[in-house]
């Protein structure tokens, strides 16, 4: 059985990464993550997390390089995060609870989707580095 492919996007702006607040299942319903989603039959990750966050947010972004390794959620589903940079629009929460902008600061305070939560180090590195506004 193929592995299905999920594609997170870690986008930093201004010193400040977004991150969305899930609205379901129940059990994750309330807890933060990385906004993407699954890659569809012959699509690239890039491709499937350009059409994702355009779904989810209604922004464009050009894809950049893969966070962090690899997190399975189950035996035929892994997960995969990339940096994203805002190409065009403004971020709007059509699939999820709410949106924030956080900083450095604020990250390891959230309560993560554990699955996102491994990436943790890597996302304190790219915000540590990133310009601020």
């Amino acid at each position: 059985m193929p592995i299905q492919i999920v594609v997170a996007g870690a986008l930093i702006r201004d010193g400040e990464l977004l991150v969305a607040q899930r609205a379901r299942p129940p059990e994750l319903a309330g807890l933060w993550e990385l906004p993407g989603g699954k890659v569809a039959p012959g699509e690239t990750d890039a491709a499937a997390l350009i059409r994702e966050l355009h779904e989810e947010l209604g922004v464009e972004v050009a894809v950049g390089t893969r966070l962090g390794a690899e997190v399975p959620l189950s035996p035929t589903m892994t997960l995969r995060a990339y940096l994203v940079t805002l190409t065009a629009g403004t971020v709007q929460p059509y699939d999820h609870r709410a949106l924030r902008w956080v900083t450095l600061s604020a990250l390891s305070d959230l309560p993560w989707v554990p699955a996102d939560a491994g990436w943790l180090p890597e996302l304190t590195a790219a915000l540590a580095s990133a310009p601020k506004a």
